[in-house]
């Protein structure tokens, strides 16, 4: 009895040598196939700054992401139809990237994020990201544009793929789902793989099987798919998993961002400049980036190199309002070592030898018992000169606009800081 995939090799040794089938008259054939790659790119490109300048428009006629899409469309039957769900529906209010500006900076920030980022995880951490924001109308339709970001990580997606890819795996897959999605595209690499050596690289040639077979140009023997379908549950129940631990860390990774963005708030309203961690200042929160409200590097502290280079990383400083002294340091520790982010503050108050500044960690009010317990460790004992406090995310997120309104400077804080007994 042949395995499943020594069947699929038959299946894509059909597909190979089909002169009509699209792996011979787009994916390899198509000299049009290899420049819209560039094209795309481009028009990406051009698409993220219009909605930076606020030259997107209001419709999809006439917008840069109307000749992205031409670019897509032009590649014969495979993407016929991959502009329809960005055309821009005034009943319906969907796509809803048009007239909502949120959504639509959210859209262009997504496609930026995606064009610099060749990572996988920070791919999948991306398109999960997008579909947590539920922007009515803006489904996995995107995916189509992301293929030619990306043509050996995120394979295209249409109807006929997604009646291909039902029909090889005996699934029940829907085309406007992210999830669903994912979970395709986690099933064909493990696939494709598998093939050793796989159909190609680029997953249009797999997506392009998937078209043939979901057009009905090629027939699926039904002896074999019980078999291709247990290998399918085993791949996606993996994906499950990899893809739940990806969104926690994104939700991880978005409310450290959050503490930083409103302790960089409180300090600006406050009259004091702001430094936030080197690696962070690129990172925007709710359509602000923080390198427009922060300075642009650490000012000179005198401080030795590997110990300047360390403090550059402290998630949130607050310098002088005529100076550069710093004046509080902040560490934001959402999941990361309590430990870790007393000694960065530690090191920073031993080489500045000065006691007028105040240090906070910033957490989740789940970890408040692991502060103090840290803060009992014997290494800590002479931290009370040093004025070491913690803030609880939720106080911090609560009172945030009191303290930018009726402060005066830091001392606004220590209305809510908590010492080593948890007092204020």
């Amino acid at each position: 009895m042949s395995s499943p995939t020594e069947d699929l090799r038959q299946i894509v040794a059909r597909y190979k040598s089909d002169p009509e089938s699209v792996y011979n008259t787009w994916f390899v054939e198509s000299p049009a196939r290899l420049k819209a790659f560039r094209a795309i790119r481009r028009g990406v490109i051009e698409m993220v700054s219009a909605i930076r300048a606020g030259t997107f428009g209001n419709d999809f006629k006439g917008s840069p992401l109307e000749t992205v899409l031409e670019s897509i469309t032009e590649q014969k039957q495979v993407f016929e139809g991959a502009a329809h769900p960005f055309y821009w529906k005034p009943k319906l209010r969907i796509p809803d990237i048009y007239e909502n500006e949120e959504n639509k900076r959210a859209f262009g920030q997504f496609l930026d994020n995606c064009l610099n980022q060749p990572a996988e995880d920070r791919l999948i951490r991306e398109v999960l990201e997008l579909d947590r924001r539920q922007i009515k109308g803006l489904g996995p339709a995107v995916a189509n544009i992301l293929y030619f970001l990306h043509p050996t990580l995120l394979p295209p997606f249409n109807t006929a793929m997604v009646r291909g890819f039902n029909a090889l795996f005996q699934d029940n897959k829907k085309l406007g789902s992210w999830s669903a999605y994912l979970q395709m595209r986690s099933v064909i690499l493990a696939t494709n793989a598998a093939l050793d050596p796989p159909l190609s690289k680029d997953l249009g040639a797999f997506a392009g099987l998937l078209f043939d077979i979901g057009v009905g140009k090629i027939v699926i023997d039904a002896n074999w798919t019980d078999a291709l379908e247990r290998e399918r549950k085993q791949i996606e129940t993996t994906a499950r998993k990899r893809h739940g631990q990806v969104l926690h860390d994104q939700q991880e990774e978005n409310e450290h961002l959050k503490q930083q963005y409103l302790l960089t708030t409180i300090g600006r309203a406050l009259g004091y400049r702001v430094h936030v961690a080197a690696n962070d200042r690129s990172k925007t929160y709710e359509g602000q980036c923080l390198s427009a409200l922060t300075v642009q590097s650490l000012p000179n502290l005198r401080l030795p190199e590997e110990v300047a280079s360390t403090v550059a990383l402290i998630d949130v400083l607050w310098l002088g309002k005529e100076n550069d002294d710093v004046v509080c340091a902040f560490e934001v520790e959402k999941s990361t070592s309590i430990y870790s982010g007393i000694l960065r503050l530690v090191d920073l108050a031993k080489s500045l030898h000065r006691l007028e500044l105040h240090f906070f960690l910033v957490a989740p009010d789940a970890r408040e018992k692991e502060i103090l317990a840290q803060l009992r460790r014997p290494a800590f004992a002479d931290l009370d000169a040093m004025e070491l406090r913690y803030l609880l995310f939720s106080e911090l997120c609560e009172h945030c606009a009191g303290l930018c309104k009726l402060g005066d400077d830091f001392r606004v804080l220590l209305k809510l800081a908590r010492g080593k007994a948890g007092n204020q």
